[in-house]
């Protein structure tokens, strides 16, 4: 039998073969060729399970009832060495403080605060004691206590970077005691400012004294637990009352979304789209590429925008942490205790999510899966958790996780575009030809319109700071 013999580029046939070879055969025959991949084309849950809104005018008005309380913020800083000072016009975080313009007041606050360290285990305020100061998270976690109805240790919630507890009694004008402890989890540096100081301030200041009298007022005012002034209406009673008569008040100056646009230039020369289209049309595949790569970054934009993105427009009282770093059931389960009114999904990155998975493996929880649209889902108490890499992991392996309801008549997140643009090729993208430069370039424009809005606060909670890392 005839063996075939070995060259330096491969296998031949023989001299005596007794039919055409293979790689004379292929020069006759027709190669069969994959549109072109492209490695950067995700599932886009985001953009695929979000209800979307036309917006007609390009501007879409979210209205709210009208909110007497001030939003908790979040208190930012700056080192010099190993000393941490607060930005004086981050004090406006503050709920007393917010809306004060006063630069010389604030800084003399801000000058008057003193620094502290604590060592993980330390008591930074002590249930009992007099809660005569206004405490500021600059660096570290922390977790707040209190004995609970049977006497054992109950966890109110975390604070981190940013966090403070004092504000209150500040705002009430009266000390009292503090009714829980603040126990640091890491090393924790915190500033800390005396109500005495805080008064010695308010004595020279009148505009800071006519701004603190104001907040007060307004807290007088009845409300319910969202800060909206309060409905009231009788129940239970019987024969012929007088009924209260209510109103429902607006915001004056209600928060208003533009449609954002993410755009590009498609380049092709005429040759060849003239020459090269068979068996595949090259403008369209080279239009195809280019509408994924649009909305990748569309996607990106709606999770990290600073004005609109997600990650930026959840309320802070709608932002958790980790209680020990990875994320835990019970971090999920205090997750969805923010956004409790028929949440709709949970969405993460692909490494937090096999974080969570090996936090449910090491407790020996074992969740079921949903399915959506034929696709089997991770979920958790009923929720499904989907992946997005649009959400960032920092360097030191930190993450967030999402939780949302969505849809308009759920009072929830939103996507917004406009459909029936000119040129449109898909909903809200249109395709326009700029015309053939004089090297035979086609040109066209290629735009993509889009926003996101959160309808009440109550509708997105981020669980922050998760660690991913083993």
């Amino acid at each position: 039998m005839t063996t075939p013999v070995e060259s330096g580029t491969g296998t031949v046939d023989p001299p005596g073969r007794l039919s055409l070879g293979t790689e004379a055969a292929r020069n006759l025959a027709t190669t069969t060729k994959s549109v072109p991949q492209m490695q950067g084309i995700t599932s886009r849950w985001l953009l695929r399970l979000l209800p979307w809104t036309q917006v007609s005018g390009g501007t879409y008005r979210v209205n709210r009832r009208l909110t007497h309380t001030l939003g908790d913020g979040r208190v930012e800083f700056f080192t010099t060495g190993a000393e941490v000072r607060v930005i004086p016009a981050e004090l406006g975080e503050l709920p007393l403080l917010r809306g004060f313009s006063g630069t010389e007041a604030l800084q003399e606050l801000a000058d008057r605060f003193t620094q502290r360290e604590f060592r993980p285990g330390e008591m930074l305020v002590e249930a009992g004691r007099p809660a005569d100061q206004v405490v500021l998270l600059a660096h570290g976690k922390a977790e707040k206590v209190r004995t609970g109805e049977y006497g054992d240790p109950v966890v109110l919630g975390v604070l981190a970077d940013g966090g403070y507890v004092g504000d209150r009694p500040l705002a009430a004008g009266a000390p009292g005691d503090w009714d829980f402890s603040v126990r640091a989890l890491t090393a924790c540096t915190v500033l800390t400012l005396p109500h005495q100081e805080f008064q010695e301030v308010l004595e020279r200041s009148a505009e800071l004294r006519s701004h603190v009298e104001s907040y007060r007022d307004r807290a007088t005012l009845p409300q319910n637990e969202h800060g909206e002034s309060a409905i009231d209406v009788a129940s239970g009673h019987v024969g012929e009352p007088a009924l209260p008569g209510v109103f429902a008040d607006y915001e004056p100056t209600p928060r208003e979304y533009g449609l954002s646009v993410a755009q590009t230039v498609l380049r092709v020369h005429t040759r060849v789209a003239d020459l090269y289209n068979e068996p595949m049309n090259q403008l369209e595949q080279q239009l195809r590429l280019t509408i994924e790569a649009l909305r990748e970054r569309q996607e990106h934009e709606m999770v990290n925008n600073r004005d609109f993105g997600l990650l930026h427009n959840a309320d802070l009282s709608q932002r958790i942490h980790t209680r020990s770093g990875p994320p835990t059931p019970d971090d999920l389960d205090e997750l969805l205790a923010t956004v409790w009114k028929d949440p709709s999904f949970l969405l993460a990155h692909p490494r937090t999510i096999a974080a969570i998975a090996r936090e449910f493996n090491r407790r020996g929880v074992y969740p079921d899966s949903v399915d959506v649209n034929g696709h089997a889902v991770p979920a958790w108490r009923g929720v499904p958790i989907f992946p997005c890499n649009k959400i960032p992991v920092s360097e030191s392996g930190v993450s967030s996780v999402l939780l949302m309801r969505t849809g308009e008549e759920n009072q929830g997140v939103i996507g917004l575009h406009r459909t029936g643009i000119p040129d449109e090729y898909q909903p809200s993208l249109s395709v326009r030809f700029m015309g053939i430069s004089e090297q035979a370039i086609m040109s066209y424009l290629v735009s993509a319109y889009y926003s996101a809005a959160v309808l009440v606060p109550d509708a997105l909670g981020i669980l922050e700071h998760v660690e991913v890392g083993h």
